[in-house]
């Protein structure tokens, strides 16, 4: 008589083991092969949606969008400084992971730019802040000023 092998009654551990790490919907942390912490939505095994990430060192977070892994949408990038205190380094829109539409980028107190950017150049229309206290406001292309504008000085000279 013939022997006959019973077909497994379970599914194979590594298919278990492979659906459990699949990221679909909200997770609590998940970190990166280099430290990196993401707090947030996930759709088809990537960053999608609203979430946080965290540099390993802490030093760099991120709050905001997500599409396909990408910083993209509305979110807000903090910077750690030398004195260990968060400091907003841009706030406004991210396309593909660049800096994107409308945001204000912080270099430095009372130093700042809020306008238009293309991809992660100001470009368009903007206002840039100076610490001497003098404004700019006009066009940008391509990270420079560029057509009209107006220099306002610190003595209202313009």
């Amino acid at each position: 008589m013939p022997i006959s092998k019973q077909k497994p009654t379970s599914e194979p551990l590594w298919k278990t083991w492979d659906l459990l790490s699949q990221k679909e919907g909200i997770r609590h942390s998940v970190y990166d092969i280099n430290g990196d912490k993401y707090v947030g939505e996930w759709k088809d095994n990537q960053k999608d949606g609203k979430g946080s990430s965290y540099s390993r060192n802490g030093r760099i977070i991120y709050n905001g969008d997500w599409k396909n892994n990408l910083r993209h949408g509305f979110g807000t990038l903090s910077i750690r400084n030398e004195n260990m205190q968060l400091v907003k380094e841009y706030v406004g829109g991210w396309k593909y992971d660049k800096r994107h539409g409308y945001g204000t980028r912080y270099y430095g107190k009372n130093d700042y730019y809020e306008g238009e950017w293309y991809a992660d150049m100001r470009s368009g229309w903007g206002r840039k802040f100076y610490v001497d206290g003098s404004v700019y406001e006009g066009e940008w292309l391509d990270d420079k000023r560029s057509g009209d504008g107006i220099l306002r000085l610190a003595n209202q000279d313009r």
